[in-house]
């Protein structure tokens, strides 16, 4: 039978790869050939050739670690892989062993870290949902796909995933559909020792419906399930479906054929067992001719049939079609048309920026965004009501106290396309979603992170929740733009550089206290990192140097200075990565070599060494008490500032 030849391959391909390699993950790639092969034969819609076509369906393995089972089914179905990258898993190429966005062909997401993919299939789904009512007209169903996952165990125990999968309950995001393979196996051992949750009512008391295969060896049941799983709308689905890891070796239903290669003699029993005397890498023509047939060319004619579609929407929609066209184009922000705050007058920068959402909203449709049930402190609030079951066209996401999910959520929203996404939170749970933020560098996707209540400045909400080691952390993070701007102008240009970004997230750093609106600030200089607020008279006798709301403390500091004789540059630094982008010429002119320099920021010092060895900062926990005590109690006042510059010069 040609299906149980082309699973056949699919399990082999996939062991050759790791065999070659002596590293790698075979037991799922034995347990869940099968289902996927399902999947991918009488379902999914992809075109190999068209890997952004935007209205195909999503498959996201979020057991990362099962990377050669992707890459086999999709080698098999036409996509960019071809048998030697299959030989060369795991090395320096196209074929790394966690599957990694942008780097190899067919992966719509970087799914390593367990909940991770399963968190951004939510996103996708999400996003679907809210482009379908936006452009979908009677006849013309543009946006009409589905989200797939094939997740194990281990995601299912993650707290991302709780947090993720409640949501898509709550929301009921009906084409989101999940493959468990289900085979009571992970790396310690049973499942048991650690998870004894019973899934049906689990995910039942979340808002999904649970679906149960008993065999995942059995074709029929798994499409039937999957068949079933679509009818249903207005709820996600998960398919538990039972199998065996390693199936068909002598370690099959053990932990040890999880995370290590089962060896060339037991690979060789097992094309005993599966009935082929295939060679390593060795697949049969039919089996090609059948991926072919039933996912290359079906893929590659649901493509056409839905270019077709696009083009007489456009004929008959016109407006909408430009519309359509825009949601997945790029944006050039013009800051002339954000709100003006006059020099003198005070604000604080997170009210700039929900100011700036406000406005940008109503310029861009496809802004859409919410935080983690602090939209009245953050800001960061969406257009057009909350999205809901009641309100597919609403822009404000409710994500709910679900920080750890947010942010993956939102990496999916960015993965999908068509949309700007923005979440807000509080500066000190940026802890909490530090997987997120790290995998959004790793792709390269635009997201826009925006923290508020960025400093000891909190005040009476103590120590948990004034950040120390955030900036630290953020900054520390390779292809992160880390923006924290020192007042409305600034965060002007912060909003433009997030939103004009290609390939890199960024970080908007902002306050909750009130900061001055300064006269000299311009959206130029933050492109560049950093420039000069205030230029020194005549001579040159010392730099400060600050970020936020630390700029307007060193210029109180400058006019105490200059009572005591000395003519003081401040530069304002509210991105370090941006600064560091520019030629030397400029970094020289900005910062002088052999001047004092000083730099001023209410938290760790540790990223500031770089550009001098005196620092002004944090270097334990902050304490509770209101604002203007807990300055003082730090010593941030332009009074001691002056002091600690004079015991430099």
């Amino acid at each position: 039978m040609i299906e149980r030849q082309a699973i056949n391959a699919i399990k082999l391909l996939g062991i050759d790869a790791i065999n070659k390699a002596n590293s790698g993950h075979p037991g799922i790639v034995l347990g869940a050939a099968s289902m996927l092969h399902v999947l991918y034969t009488k379902h999914l819609n992809v075109n190999p050739k068209e890997t952004q076509w935007i209205n195909r369906d999503r498959f996201i393995l979020s057991a990362g670690h099962g990377s050669a089972l992707l890459y086999s089914i999709n080698h098999l179905s036409g996509f960019d892989l071809s048998l030697e990258n299959l030989k060369n898993f795991r090395q320096i190429g196209n074929t790394p062993g966690h599957p990694e966005y942008g780097h190899t062909a067919g992966v719509e997401t970087t799914s390593g870290p367990l909940g991770q993919g399963i968190s951004n299939a939510v996103g996708m789904a999400l996003a679907e949902t809210h482009l379908a009512a936006k452009f979908n007209k009677p006849g013309f169903p543009i946006i009409d796909h589905y989200t797939y996952v094939l997740c194990g165990d281990g995601d299912l125990q993650e707290g991302v995933t709780q947090e993720a999968m409640s949501l898509a309950g709550h929301l009921g995001l009906g084409k989101l559909i999940v493959l468990f393979d289900s085979n009571d196996i992970q790396l310690d051992g049973e499942v048991h020792l650690a998870y004894s949750d019973d899934a049906k009512k689990k995910f039942e008391a979340m808002g999904w419906q649970h679906l149960y295969v008993a065999d995942g060896e059995d074709l029929a049941a798994v499409h039937k399930a999957i068949l079933k799983a679509k009818k249903e709308t207005n709820k996600p689905t998960i398919i538990e479906v039972k199998t065996i890891i390693g199936k068909d070796t002598s370690l099959q239903g053990t932990s040890k054929v999880h995370g290590a290669p089962i060896g060339e003699k037991e690979a060789e029993q097992l094309r005993k067992n599966l009935g082929t005397d295939l060679a390593p890498f060795e697949v049969e023509k039919d089996v090609y001719d059948f991926y072919k047939k039933k996912v290359f060319n079906r893929g590659k004619k649901q493509n056409k049939l839905w270019n077709d579609l696009l083009k007489q929407y456009k004929e008959t929609y016109q407006e909408e079609g430009r519309l359509f066209d825009q949601y997945f184009s790029d944006v050039n922000i013009d800051v002339n048309t954000l709100p003006v705050y006059e020099s003198g007058t005070k604000e604080a920068t997170r009210n700039v920026s929900g100011k700036i959402i406000d406005q940008l909203s109503k310029q861009y449709l496809n802004l859409i965004g919410g935080s983690a049930d602090l939209t009245s402190s953050t800001k960061a609030k969406g257009a057009d009501g909350h999205f809901s079951k009641e309100n597919r066209l609403g822009r404000n996401i409710n994500f709910g106290v679900r920080e750890h999910a947010m942010a993956s959520i939102a990496n999916g929203m960015v993965l999908h396309g068509g949309l700007k996404v923005f979440v807000g939170g509080f500066f000190i749970f940026s802890d909490y979603m530090k997987p997120a933020i790290r995998l959004s560098s790793i792709m390269e996707i635009p997201m826009i992170y925006v923290f508020t209540h960025d400093s000891v400045a909190v005040g009476e909400d103590g120590p948990t929740h004034e950040p120390i080691e955030q900036l630290v952390m953020l900054r520390s993070i390779p292809n992160m733009s880390v923006i924290r701007p020192a007042d409305a102008t600034e965060t002007k240009a912060a909003w433009k550089i997030a939103m004009e970004s290609k390939k890199q997230p960024t970080s908007i750093i902002l306050t909750r206290q009130s900061v001055p609106n300064l006269e000299n600030t311009n959206v130029e200089g933050v492109l560049k990192g950093a420039y000069i607020v205030k230029k020194e008279q005549e001579k040159l006798d010392g730099i400060i140097l600050a970020s936020g709301s630390e700029v307007s403390l060193a210029l109180e500091t400058q006019k105490k200075l200059a009572t005591q004789g000395l003519d003081i540059r401040v530069v304002s630094m509210p991105s370090m990565d941006l600064f560091e982008k520019q030629n030397q010429a400029y970094k020289d002119e900005i910062l002088p070599k052999g001047v004092k320099i000083l730099a001023v920021e209410m938290a760790s010092p540790m990223a500031w060494y770089k550009y001098t060895p005196h620092v002004y900062g944090i270097e334990t926990f902050g304490v509770s008490a209101p604002l203007e005590a807990v300055l003082k109690y730090f010593k941030f006042t332009p009074e001691d500032l002056a002091n600690k510059f004079l015991s430099i010069i």
